[in-house]
């Protein structure tokens, strides 16, 4: 008896395993049925296609190209042409540019409490070694603009510093630093172009 039992238990666990094996090869066929009609009946834009072809339609669509990044060192664009001195107030930087357009040299700046107006101005005048109307003494001294009697012009301190002024002072020296003072001095002699941008 309890053989005849044993023999009925695996009998009934044969079946229900071939049962289940049978109910996931169905479900199987049926979902790569139901996909393969999905893929037959998609539009040609949706339909995903197998081997070397998806290599192709993926490199022919259009990629968004990467903007081209702006160098921030670049020479101001609205800065006219030719030969000239841009001071770019915003910046607090100095570009020297030859008569190609190409930067020489470029250079941040202490700027003064009184700025010049932005526009096309001229080098009128330049000084070797002098005191600064804050009490420093400065050298190689470039005058380019007046505002409200305040002459405005770039210079270096002998001492290197380039501190920022007093904002209450009525002064005009925008400052660098020595090496680039050197620079400036070669560069911008009197009636040189001197451009100032926002």
């Amino acid at each position: 008896m309890r053989q005849r039992a044993a023999e009925r238990g695996r009998t009934v666990a044969r079946s229900s395993s071939g049962i289940v094996a049978g109910l996931t090869a169905a479900a199987v066929a049926a979902v790569a049925f139901l996909a393969y009609q999905a893929s037959a009946n998609a539009p040609a834009s949706v339909a995903s296609t197998a081997g070397p072809k998806a290599s192709v339609s993926a490199s022919a669509a259009p990629t968004a190209k990467p903007k081209p990044s702006v160098d921030p060192l670049a020479v101001p664009a609205a800065s006219g042409e030719g030969e000239r001195v841009v001071y770019a107030l915003k910046d607090r930087r100095v570009w020297l540019v030859d008569e190609n357009g190409k930067a020489l040299r470029t250079f941040t700046v202490m700027p003064s409490p009184v700025s010049p107006p932005p526009g096309v101005h001229q080098v009128t005048s330049r000084s070797g070694t002098v005191r600064g109307s804050d009490g420093v003494p400065i050298e190689h001294v470039v005058r380019f603009a007046n505002v409200d009697e305040v002459a405005i012009g770039f210079s270096a301190a002998q001492d290197g510093s380039m501190a920022s002024p007093d904002p209450t002072s009525k002064t005009g020296g925008v400052r660098m630093t020595r090496e680039d003072g050197d620079a400036m001095w070669s560069f911008a002699t009197v009636g040189a172009k001197v451009v100032v941008v926002p």
